[in-house]
């Protein structure tokens, strides 16, 4: 069973939610919050599995609301479930720590996909959401790093796994990658995957941001 909190400052949000999700046996609707603060309190009395946020609330908002329970509450997951796609909120969001952002436009489909895997322990970024963390973390990873001196790299990536890394980072698809290298499609799927394996990694954001930890390219 899922145990869910609700915080958004607009009851008819709320409602929608609650029953949208009335008939999931697996997920529960605990609690809920009309503003950041509530939603502090009602973590520390109920420990929820996941915390269901919007971004803009009275007193606390979303953002600080999941700052404070990055900090307070290791085990509380938090979803953060808005109507604003900006560059601004997104990066936000997940520099404070949320571990999902989906679209308050989201289809049923994908809500219940977002509660499942990241009260799961996974990571959720709606499409559009994802290619603006990629884009952001992706050019940041190049103005900060040219800045420290370069350290070594323990996973001993060759010449060639390295410019794959630079292309994926760049969210360029295999079949781009093997124009690009001049190598097969197959090939390039090959590395791609060894390189994953390497750096032990699920996906293109947990590989931006061990590639930024080690200073990779």
């Amino acid at each position: 069973m899922i145990n869910v909190v609700l915080a958004d400052d607009h009851e008819l949000v709320r409602d929608g939610i609650k029953a949208l999700l009335e008939d999931q046996q697996d997920i529960k609707v605990i609690d809920e919050a009309s503003n950041g603060r509530e939603a502090l309190e009602i973590l520390e009395r109920t420990n929820p599995d996941l915390l269901i946020v919007d971004i803009r609330m009275p007193e606390l908002n979303g953002i600080e609301v999941v700052t404070e329970v990055t900090k307070r509450y290791k085990n509380v997951r938090t979803l953060v479930l808005s109507m604003h796609d900006s560059e601004e909120y997104v990066v936000k969001a997940i520099q404070a720590g949320a571990d999902g952002y989906l679209l308050k436009g989201a289809s049923k489909d994908e809500f219940l996909k977002a509660i499942t895997k990241v009260a799961s322990g996974g990571k959720y970024f709606t499409g559009d959401v994802s290619a603006i963390i990629m884009n952001n973390f992706v050019s940041g990873n190049a103005a900060s790093t040219s800045k420290q001196e370069p350290v070594a790299d323990p996973f001993h990536l060759t010449k060639r796994e390295k410019q794959i890394l630079s292309l994926v980072l760049q969210l360029k698809n295999n079949k781009v990658i093997a124009e690009e290298l001049q190598i097969s499609k197959r090939t390039a799927e090959v590395h791609r995957f060894n390189l994953m394996k390497k750096l032990d990694v699920k996906n293109i954001m947990e590989l931006n941001n061990k590639a930024k930890e080690f200073q990779l390219i």
